[in-house]
């Protein structure tokens, strides 16, 4: 099939190159060098067949078992390359090739069907060949092209990303060479810093084959607003050329040309607006390979950058600076569309959406003066990586027009502080708690639109409970009697971080609670062997579901384990790592979850651990009270400083625990919603209007409530949104980005930290050293005693192995996000926001933790445990 018969509806004859190439030549202006396609179809006819058994095997074979993957793609690559070429497919290429001359060289390049497509590149995962000359040759190469589709890196790719082996097919883009001056690759949008207003050119003498494969440096151009703002010229000792046999080969630059500039200023800016071109049509930013002959630019190749967070689209032309909410609700994961669309349903701020996540725009609060000083004191007081990021976007000037300062307002008379009395924290609780048993009794037995509406009308009694304004008081009442203590306790007594110690063991705190609670169940559990062995091999066969409880109940003492168990589910049973998303499964949905930890309870603690871990925590921050009021008195003025501090202890005491209900009853509400959303699901699907139960998690509440009313759904809506959410799911979210898609995360500027120290933000003071335990899911922790813990981000569903864990370390988190209120309740160590930590910090690996000053030292190379 010829390029110019090629155009984006073709993917699935002609790959996602052959398609771009397509597409790249119907550009006015965009010369593309003259070529053709080997369609699918011949790789369907010829390959497909003989593979097949092949295929069988290789389904079954995991993503992470790579000795198998490796002895099993060698095994297809030699029975694809092995194939015959039917002889009306070879004469059917002879024909091309005598219309685009016979003789010629041309570069064969593989085309799959899920490459450069928008949602996945699949860049470098299949082969090209330059300087083929010749049909016989040509041939030999297309079956090299086709083997290709199953190297080792290609058969990874797709395993990880959720591609069907068997749906993925191979086209053959044939195109005739370029044999070029220079040639090289243009990022349309910056691949460092993501900004879409960017350009990069990189470019070298001869063809760019080294340069795109990364084993040659080339100059280095970036462009913005059409002009050259920097330009990095290297000395480019080797360069690519067409051998006189076939094929490429290396060969010296000439002295004379090596640090001379492979490109003038006009050439580069002439060349971006190629790439403005291509970008504008494909709707996205683009990585286009170039050559350049005389003074003629020729496209190669564009395809899509897969890699660079999406911009949430606003409807305007503005500029933006968008804050991640992620980040504050340690929640960084992408999120369905039915989650999102409850979630900015349950705040009262406007969110913006991109890469399944939700961003704040900041922008008008950084255009007054008033509003920049608010904002950056209060997140920079919890996350400095995002005061660090804004300060950066306000430094440069560049992005925020500053808006004329308004009048002073009124000064602002803060409401009184509340009365320290528990009881109000209890009143409070006791309200959140009878307005949930309202909405359970409610929503029995509502069904199709009634349920919709229910629902919706429901979101409003969330958003009144859950910012009803005592609430609100009761928890700022909390976070500013632990400043105060952390400030005036460091100015009177050197004392670093005090309230720390002070509110280990607080009263009403659901979380902790939770955490101790799975305790109890342990020590049901550990007095019965064949219990613990069936959990044992609960965990190792990764058993999913709740069907397992059933079956533990025959066992001698399984009965009274189940009950121990779904008493605790009764209780916590609505939550779940990533619980914000309504549609996550919850610890009710697949009990079978919590196995692991319950085993490593039985393993590590001795009955009644978790009274006694309550008390000791009590205790130690009463010790700590009398110690810090003693020390107090004997200071000038001793009496009246001890007694403002005996104030604030009791507020925090009193008040610190209940800043987590307030989710818990938003999290109960939320379970609520899904059972009955679920059983609406169900009857769809039973009716024929959806596929499977799931689908609706991909549907927003509106949409949902109109297939609900009408009946129908767009099946094709859905699939949409499962590929997408796949694609998402790879991305990571910044912390803060900018409406030209510029990515800041942020920088710590910490005084004398240790060579090679990991620096992040000190949550819970105290000094520990142990094995570094590298966990990314819950379900499949495994620690002892001692070991560190250390993640991407904890929310509430990790309490549970923060009673184990000795200190805690985590890549996303702030001052009062939950992992560092927990691990001060606990007294656990803790340093978050350490960028990167999962990936810098091998498992088993022995680490010292700097809870006080805010970082993590590396002290050995680890066992990898």
């Amino acid at each position: 099939m010829a390029f110019e018969r090629i155009d984006a509806t073709n993917v699935p004859e002609v790959g996602g190159k052959g398609a771009s190439l397509g597409e790249l030549a119907r550009i006015d202006g965009i010369r593309v060098p003259d070529g053709f396609c080997v369609t699918t179809h011949a790789f369907e006819r010829i390959v497909a067949p003989s593979i097949d058994a092949l295929l069988d095997r290789l389904s079954r074979v995991r993503p992470d078992d790579r000795a198998e993957i490796r002895t099993l793609s060698a095994e297809i690559r030699r029975a694809v390359e092995g194939v015959a070429v039917p002889e009306e497919l070879a004469a059917e290429i002879g024909r091309e090739l005598a219309r685009l001359g016979e003789h010629a060289a041309y570069a064969v390049r593989s085309s799959a069907t899920a490459e450069d497509l928008p949602t996945a590149s699949f860049a470098g995962q299949q082969d090209s060949y330059l300087n083929v000359a010749g049909p016989p040759a040509i041939l030999r190469h297309v079956r090299r092209c086709w083997a290709s589709l199953f190297t080792e890196r290609a058969v990874t790719y797709r395993a990880r990303n959720g591609f069907d082996h068997r749906k993925v097919r191979m086209a053959v883009v044939v195109q005739r060479m370029v044999h070029p001056d220079a040639a090289g690759v243009l990022f349309t949008a910056d691949p460092v810093t993501s900004n879409r207003k960017v350009a990069t050119v990189e470019a070298a003498w001869g063809l760019g084959e080294a340069l795109v494969a990364g084993r040659a440096a080339g100059d280095v151009y970036t462009v913005r607003d059409d002009q050259v703002v920097t330009t990095e010229v290297a000395d480019k000792q080797r360069l690519v050329q067409a051998a006189p046999g076939g094929g490429t080969e290396d060969a010296p630059v000439e002295p004379g040309r090596r640090t001379r500039p492979v490109l003038t200023d006009a050439q580069v800016l002439r060349l971006v607006r190629l790439g403005r071109r291509a970008e504008a049509h494909f709707g996205r930013p683009q990585d286009v390979e170039w050559c350049l002959t005389g003074d003629d630019f020729h496209l190669v190749q564009s395809r899509p950058i897969t890699t660079l967070f999406p911009v949430p689209e606003t409807g305007d032309q503005d500029n933006h600076v968008f804050v991640s909410v992620g980040h504050q609700q340690m929640m960084t994961d992408a999120m369905k569309p039915l989650g999102l669309s409850f979630w900015q349903r349950t705040t009262p701020r406007r969110m913006h959406e991109a890469g399944g996540r939700l961003f704040v725009d900041v922008a008008p609060m950084l255009a007054t003066a008033a509003g920049r000083a608010n904002l950056i004191g209060t997140l920079g007081k919890y996350d400095p990586l995002v005061r660090d990021a804004l300060q950066t976007v306000l430094d440069r000037g560049d992005l925020i027009r500053p808006l004329p300062d308004e009048a002073p307002a009124p000064a602002h008379q803060p409401p009184a502080a509340i009365e320290t009395d528990p009881a109000i924290v209890t009143r409070l609780i006791e309200q959140n708690q009878a307005s949930v048993a309202v909405l359970r009794r409610e929503i029995q037995g509502l069904s199709g639109t009634a349920l919709l509406d229910f629902v919706v009308a429901d979101l409003a009694e969330l958003k009144r409970v859950l910012f009803d304004p005592l609430s609100s008081q009761v928890i700022v009442a909390a976070m500013e009697a632990t400043s105060w203590l952390n400030e005036r306790l460091e100015e009177w007594l050197g004392e670093k971080n005090a309230a720390d110690a002070l509110t280990q063991s607080v009263p009403h705190n659901v979380t902790s609670e939770m955490g101790l609670a799975l305790l109890e169940v342990a020590d049901v559990v550990r007095p019965h062997a064949d219990v613990v062995a069936y959990l044992h091999s609960v965990a190792e066969e990764g058993r999913q579901g709740a069907a397992f409880l059933d079956e533990l109940a025959e066992l001698p003492g399984g009965r009274e384990a189940r009950d121990a168990i779904r008493r605790f589910l009764d209780r916590y049973g609505m939550r779940c790592a990533g619980e914000i998303d309504l549609t996550r499964t919850r610890w009710s949905e697949n009990p079978a979850t919590l196995v692991p930890t319950i085993l490593t309870n039985v393993r590590n603690f001795e009955p009644g651990a978790g009274e006694r871990h309550f008390e000791q925590g009590r205790q130690e921050a009463l010790r700590k009270e009398q110690e810090l009021l003693t020390r107090l008195r004997a200071l000038p003025h001793g009496e009246r400083k001890a007694e403002e501090t005996k104030r604030m202890i009791d507020r925090v005491r009193t008040f610190a625990g209940y800043r987590e209900y307030p989710k818990y009853g938003m999290i109960s509400r939320y379970f609520v919603y899904k059972q009955a959303l679920l059983e609406e699901a169900d009857r769809l699907v039973r009716s024929g209007v959806l596929r499977e139960r799931t689908d609706i998690f991909f549907l927003r509440l509106s949409e949902l409530r109109e297939v609900v009313r009408t009946g129908v759904a767009d099946a094709a809506l859905v699939r949409e949104r499962r590929a997408a959410f796949r694609s998402y799911e790879t991305l990571t979210p910044p912390r803060v980005l900018t409406s030209e898609g510029e990515v800041l995360n942020g920088r710590y500027r910490l005084p004398g930290l240790p060579p090679g120290a990991l620096p992040g933000l000190p949550v819970s003071a105290g000094t520990v050293e142990g094995r570094a335990r590298v966990v990314t899911d819950m379900a499949r922790a495994d620690l002892e005693a001692g070991d560190i813990l250390v993640t991407t981000y904890t929310d509430p569903s990790w309490t549970p192995l923060f009673v184990t864990a000795a200190a805690l370390v985590t890549e996303v988190g702030g001052f009062m996000t939950h992992g560092a209120v927990i691990a001060r309740e606990y007294g656990l160590p803790a340093v978050v926001g350490v960028g990167r930590a999962t990936r810098l910090i091998r498992d088993g690996q022995r680490i010292r933790v700097h809870g006080t000053g805010g970082y993590v030292e590396l002290l050995d190379g680890g066992d990898a445990a």
